[in-house]
């Protein structure tokens, strides 16, 4: 799972600083960078945006004065390089306060706690989202489809692959394939299918989801591009 966001700082180096570590972190999913709250509100009405690490002494528009101007707030993490601010930021309800200059260790610990509060706040829609009952081990197990990561060929089995644990399934992967989301998931080789929205990198050969390679045949490069809408 990965949380889309934007960074929103005056100061050109400091952005960079923020979006580098963005980029590097497995979990986040960098939509923009903006130098002032006029872009980042822009690109907002646009984009799904699940955090903000938003500087608060800017020009024309503070930090306090943006978040005063939306309709939805995403989770916040105001960045700074004074302290005065801190009790303010809480009234804002802020995921965290991060005094710069900012360290890998500091930075991770904050975007940890916002992801424990993302899934926190979507576990009741979690509940409520798509499932599936598979059989395995002779028990009867109830499958939420947005937690499956993909399902591999097994001989005259499946195994279901999920955020906690897999699932050996006695099935074939065209049967398996007609209870699931057509939009969610696809099938990218013989012995694949995948979930879309689990993939965070991918080219003409394999997809990657966290450290497994899946094999992508040739002439499915096209149907994933086009179901994650990249052009």
């Amino acid at each position: 799972m990965k949380l889309n966001c934007v960074v929103v700082d005056d100061s050109s180096i400091q952005r960079m600083i923020i979006t580098k570590l963005v980029n590097n972190h497995q979990n986040l999913n960098l939509v923009g960078d903006f130098s002032n709250a006029i872009e980042a509100k822009s690109c907002m009405s646009i984009h799904s945006v699940d955090l903000i690490f938003l500087d608060i002494e800017m020009p024309i528009i503070s930090g306090f004065d943006f978040l005063d101007g939306l309709k939805m707030k995403p989770q916040i993490i105001f960045i700074t390089s004074k302290a005065d601010y801190a009790v303010k930021a809480f009234d804002y309800d802020a995921t965290d306060y991060l005094q710069k200059p900012i360290s890998v260790e500091r930075f991770d610990a904050s975007v940890k706690r916002a992801m424990d509060l993302y899934r926190l706040r979507n576990e009741v829609h979690d509940e409520e989202g798509d499932f599936i009952f598979i059989k395995s081990n002779l028990k009867k197990l109830k499958i939420f489809t947005s937690k499956i990561k993909w399902i591999e060929a097994h001989g005259d089995y499946v195994k279901v692959v999920t955020d906690e644990d897999s699932n050996l399934v006695l099935s074939t992967m065209k049967s398996f394939e007609q209870d699931l989301d057509k939009e969610r998931f696809l099938r990218v080789h013989k012995s694949y299918i995948v979930n879309v929205e689990k993939i965070e990198r991918f080219n003409s050969k394999f997809a990657e989801i966290g450290v497994t390679k899946i094999p992508l045949s040739r002439n499915k490069k096209d149907d994933l591009k086009k179901a994650l809408a990249i052009a």
